[in-house]
């Protein structure tokens, strides 16, 4: 089984940092795919208060529960902040899709003794799992 696949399989709390309300955008489609899906998506931008509906925290130290995997939908710099965040808040997942990753977020991910995914999108990964 990929990493990927176990990924999916045995996480079910997703945290997606950079959630858009505007259905056009990545973070959006990331967070509405993963709710599709059946996962527990919480997201995280302090632009907003809720998104669809749902309670949008302005940080991940703000989540009422620690997620599984934190997906960062931010740019590089952004990122490798997430995951300092993320490993200091004992989270054992870090996703970075495609745009939102750098050598650096990878190498603070393996610092940290954090399973991570990088330049895979999470929406075609999501649809391409075998149920």
């Amino acid at each position: 089984m990929s990493l990927v696949t176990d990924i999916l399989r045995n996480n079910r709390t997703f945290a997606v940092v950079g959630v858009s309300q505007d259905p056009a955008k990545y973070g959006h489609e990331i967070f509405e795919t993963l709710l599709a899906k059946g996962y527990t998506a919480i997201p995280v931008n302090p632009k907003y208060d809720q998104v669809d509906g749902h309670p949008c925290y302005p940080s991940l130290e703000a989540l009422p529960e620690k997620p599984d995997v934190v997906v960062a939908v931010v740019p590089p710099a952004v990122t490798e902040k997430t995951v300092e965040t993320a490993a200091r808040l004992g989270v054992q997942t870090v996703w970075m899709p495609p745009g939102a990753w750098s050598d650096r977020a990878v190498e603070l991910c393996e610092q940290a003794g954090m399973t991570e995914v990088h330049d895979v999108c999470l929406v075609f990964a999501l649809r391409s799992l075998k149920e």
